[in-house]
């Protein structure tokens, strides 16, 4: 199941294709003998957007160096997990079956000059997961893609959310736009490390979920005991389990 329906890419080497907007649909049991008595019901997402330069950068502090292509989190586990989320919004949606909810996930990542070649295999394996891209030039430290996160969540705010779901460890950039979106009644969740993760730990409005809790996500537990780990969950520990605290 697709979790998804477009491809936006931003890149002066194209790593994938560019935006489409769907058409309304209609639905069979939108028609009868008599002709058309009526068009699909409105639809709530259940975005999520995933910033990929700010986790892979938070994974590689915990693991103390670079993460290799088996140690980064699997998308399929992810995507089984949103379409988990979303029946489960959809069963609490006050509108019932008069409103559709589906999910969409797009991540966000940087392509270095030269690269899009390295990064395009990577790119066909999110898309065929339902994963739509947004890959944007890194040229300087201006290039991060916040912004683009920022407008893409205005956007389908604005078209109508039925829950949204981040995963970044960039608090100045977001904690404030999603506490305002979970205050209007949208249920929002982070997604994140634990260590990397006290504003929104400290939010009275975000859902925090540790992506070492969601199942699939990771091949092997990340280096750090399981004792500590638990430790930290139980405190609500927000920094390395190697504090002194923990």
């Amino acid at each position: 199941m697709s979790l998804t329906e477009d491809v936006t890419t931003q890149a002066s080497e194209p790593v994938a294709g560019t935006p489409v907007s769907p058409l309304p649909s209609v639905l069979p049991g939108d028609l009868s003998n008599d002709g058309l008595t009526g068009l699909a019901p409105p639809t709530g997402r259940v975005l999520l957007v995933w910033d990929a330069p700010n986790l892979d950068m938070g994974l590689g502090s915990i693991l103390g160096r670079r993460p290799t292509a088996l140690e980064r989190p699997r998308f399929d586990a992810l995507g089984r997990w949103l379409l988990a989320r979303t029946a489960a919004v959809a069963a609490r949606a006050p509108g019932g079956p008069a409103i559709r909810v589906e999910p969409e996930a797009t991540v966000f990542t940087n392509i270095a000059p030269g690269s899009a070649d390295v990064v395009r295999p990577w790119v066909d394996a999110l898309r065929n997961v339902g994963f739509a891209v947004f890959a944007k030039p890194k040229i300087d430290e201006d290039s991060d893609v916040d912004r683009d996160m920022l407008e893409h969540i205005d956007k389908r705010y604005r078209e109508g959310l039925a829950a949204l779901v981040v995963a970044s460890a960039d608090g100045q950039a977001f904690r404030q736009p999603l506490e305002e979106i979970s205050r209007g009644g949208i249920p929002v969740q982070v997604l994140g490390f634990r260590e990397h993760a006290s504003w929104a730990l400290a939010s009275d409005t975000l859902e925090f979920v540790d992506l070492e809790d969601i199942a699939g996500v990771f091949r092997e537990p990340l280096p750090e005991s399981a004792s500590i780990r638990y430790l930290s969950r139980e405190l609500g520990c927000s920094r390395s389990g190697r504090c002194p605290r923990c």
